[in-house]
């Protein structure tokens, strides 16, 4: 038997960490929308110092030379090296926060070991997405190696949240599923496979978008919108498609089950984060690629993913606790 102060210990560190992984992916839509992501040009330091520097009188004369992938022409920036700095930072806070959850997680190696061996994959891929994170600064940020460093991290937090899930299965009770259609299920793991479609034409759309910024300098960005390519309009009509997909499995939930059920709660905030998505997209697209509605448009899209990824679990636990009774 799993000591229960144990068991509430492991499910506020989990939440804590899933909570990081989050901010993280928002500081890095930040560092992104910035153009900051080469604000520190080598990698674990920053312009060779563990501190970085706050003016230029702080770098060595020859910092252009030095620092020619990033600095050949440009300027020091040192609102742009703390931005990537602090991203490091919050990298590394998550990196001890996983590590100590990997540790708690010994607790269930007794009743399920699963939970234990996850934790530790996950402090593994961590490491490996430390190292993603020094390839992207040594490509000099090539699209293709931030996505795929994007998408690990969608991979890892929605481990994050199985971990939880399945440590805290035992709280979850009884949840009479079936009053949900048959379909609810399938319906749901279409909308989670459209989800991360649509994440993977965003990504695409936000190389395009970086590109073009490179190209008008950082300025001028209600032009960008009249470069972008054929993606941004696939992506842009997908989202209705993906609206009323999950309208449907929201109003299924809303309408069946009571307000104080975790499910109901689930459905609505399901909801409300595609409603903010779209909202923020359209932002996007009618001012100009605004800076602050990048990094939360991406946050929400991962937030969209982890919701329906614990409501699949949810159910799934649910339904197995039902057989079992």
């Amino acid at each position: 038997m799993i000591d229960q102060q144990a068991v509430q210990s492991f499910r506020r560190l989990a939440t804590l960490t899933i909570i990081a992984v989050y901010f993280l992916i928002l500081v890095g839509g930040i560092v992104r929308a910035s153009g900051a992501g080469m604000g520190c040009p080598d990698w674990p330091t920053c312009f060779g110092q563990w501190i970085p520097p706050t003016e230029e009188s702080q770098l060595p004369p020859d910092y252009h030379e030095r620092y020619a992938i990033g600095y050949e022409n440009a300027q020091f920036n040192p609102i742009k090296t703390w931005t990537e700095y602090l991203n490091r930072l919050a990298g590394a806070t998550i990196g001890i926060l996983i590590f100590l959850t990997a540790w708690r997680s010994r607790i269930y190696l007794k009743g399920d070991k699963a939970v234990f061996y996850l934790a530790l994959a996950v402090f593994g891929l961590v490491s490996f997405q430390g190292w993603l994170g020094s390839t992207v600064v040594a490509s000099n940020l090539k699209p293709v190696i931030i996505t795929m460093h994007m998408l690990l991290a969608l991979c890892i937090v929605a481990l994050l949240i199985y971990i939880l899930a399945r440590s805290q299965k035992a709280r979850w009770g009884y949840l009479d599923s079936s009053v949900l259609p048959v379909k609810f299920t399938k319906v749901l793991v279409v909308a989670m496979l459209m989800t991360l479609l649509q994440v993977v034409m965003g990504t695409q759309v936000r190389e395009a978008v970086d590109l073009i910024a490179n190209e008008h300098a950082y300025i001028d960005r209600q032009y960008w919108r009249d470069d972008l390519p054929i993606i941004f309009y696939v992506h842009r009509s997908f989202s209705s498609i993906i609206l009323f997909t999950n309208a449907w499995l929201a109003w299924k939930i809303i309408r069946e089950f009571n307000r104080t059920a975790v499910i109901f709660k689930v459905g609505l905030l399901l909801m409300g984060l595609i409603s903010s998505a779209i909202i923020a997209g359209i932002c996007l697209d009618r001012l100009g690629v605004p800076p602050v509605a990048q990094p939360i448009h991406l946050l929400l899209a991962n937030l969209i993913f982890g919701t329906q990824f614990f409501l699949y679990i949810y159910l799934r636990y649910s339904r197995s606790a039902e057989r079992s009774s």
